[in-house]
């Protein structure tokens, strides 16, 4: 393996300016950190490693077949996005999505912006069993490194799409899904009354001011969950995850 440790290093400075959105886009690479990456069959792009590593921990990867590298001590500092780094860092290929490959239940975010949220939020529909997450521009890059983080590898194996906020409404409605949003309005009804269609979108809305009223007013249900204490509200990732799992138990019993 390569080791760098001079910041001039060309490899190195393609790495530290994935820091950045714009070039993440730019390269549709991004990075993820922490052992628990290697665990993943996903071939990354390459594998970072902070000089010193024990021998175990790049043992790890010898099953991927991709480009190695170790980073001296202080470039590795700068590279990483945590604390106590595990002195791991892996870069991944994103994936290049087609909003025609939609499964029959999609989640969909209205400009959420808590990357901690979309990561989260990543993890419980991967682990609801859903496979597809759009959200509307405006929302947090879903590579963002603490989404990556708290997404626990689920960014992996989900398809994410970004789309314009006025499109969306068209854009499931042209493929005939039945929009479902929630929102604290006069006629929502609480979530274990709703009733679902062949194909059905959630839509979720933004920590501060919820869904839009645009989307909101074209949709085809709106929903809420009670609050039976003294909370004024919910997560938007806690709420995501309650009627996520009650859609999949609905699914599974039909």
């Amino acid at each position: 393996m390569d080791i760098i440790t001079s910041k001039d290093n060309e490899v190195y400075k393609g790495l530290k300016k994935l820091k950045t959105k714009k070039y993440r886009d730019l390269e549709q690479l991004f990075l993820a950190e922490g052992r628990k990456f290697l665990e993943f069959k996903e071939t990354p792009k390459m594998i970072i490693f902070k000089e010193g590593i024990a021998e175990e921990v790049v043992e790890m990867a010898k099953d991927h077949d991709c480009k190695k590298i170790i980073l001296g001590e202080k470039l590795f500092k700068e590279l990483t996005s945590q604390e106590n780094s595990q002195g791991v860092i892996i870069c991944y290929n994103s994936k290049a999505n087609q909003l025609d490959d939609l499964t029959d239940n999609v989640v969909v975010l209205n400009r959420v912006a808590d990357p901690g949220n979309l990561g989260t939020i990543i993890r419980v529909a991967d682990a609801a069993g859903f496979k597809d997450i759009i959200l509307t521009k405006g929302s947090v890059d879903c590579y963002n490194d603490k989404t990556v983080r708290s997404s626990m590898g689920s960014i992996l194996s989900m398809n994410i799409y970004y789309i314009e906020e006025e499109k969306i409404v068209d854009l499931l409605k042209n493929k005939g899904y039945k929009i479902v949003v929630t929102a604290l309005e006069e006629d929502s009804i609480p979530y274990t009354k709703m009733k679902l269609e062949k194909k059905n979108a959630f839509i979720f809305g933004n920590e501060g001011d919820g869904v839009s009223q645009s989307i909101i007013q074209l949709s085809d249900e709106k929903v809420i969950i009670p609050i039976y204490g003294t909370a004024e509200s919910l997560n938007v990732a806690m709420a995501t995850g309650i009627l996520l799992y009650d859609v999949r138990n609905r699914l599974e019993n039909r």
